[in-house]
């Protein structure tokens, strides 16, 4: 006579149950990882720009003859920004999810420094920066860095 043996593992039930916790879990916490993730993207441009608009500054005062501004290729030139965010003008080449553009007009004596979120999933401001240096940000335009600060509110930190 055979004996019948036991066997371990679990139930389909189980198995259901286990994997509806995980889609319950996972409906909850990605949306705030991309929300998580975008903030990151804007604070990265938010510091890009600041960064853009201190190196314009240096740039005005030490070569430009304390009038004009520079370009990217200049400002790469002699190496006040590195190549990476000189790049970062196109949604393939874009610098932590944003791009980025300079402005010059009035003959270079007058500049702007905007970033844009690549799409609609990296960023949802844009944002600019001018001479005096302060941050503005503006109503979203993916793809489409500012190229001045009008129409922007001024950042608060």
């Amino acid at each position: 006579m055979q004996t019948p043996t036991s066997q371990k593992g679990f139930s389909l039930i189980e198995l259901l149950i286990v994997v509806a916790i995980i889609g319950i879990v996972a409906a909850i916490a990605i949306p705030n990882l991309l929300a998580s993730r975008r903030a990151a993207n804007e604070a990265s441009a938010i510091s890009a720009i600041r960064n853009l608009s201190s190196v314009e500054e240096a740039y005005r005062s030490t070569y430009g003859g304390g009038s004009t501004f520079a370009t990217f290729a200049e400002l790469l030139t002699y190496e006040m920004i590195d190549s990476h965010l000189a790049s970062a003008t196109t949604a393939a080449t874009a610098k932590s999810g944003y791009m980025y553009a300079i402005t010059l007009t009035g003959g270079a004596t007058v500049f702007c420094a905007g970033a844009a979120p690549a799409t609609a999933n990296t960023g949802t401001r844009n944002f600019s920066s001018n001479e005096p240096g302060a941050i503005f940000q503006h109503p979203i335009g993916v793809a489409t860095p500012p190229t001045s600060i009008a129409g922007g509110t001024p950042l608060k930190n």
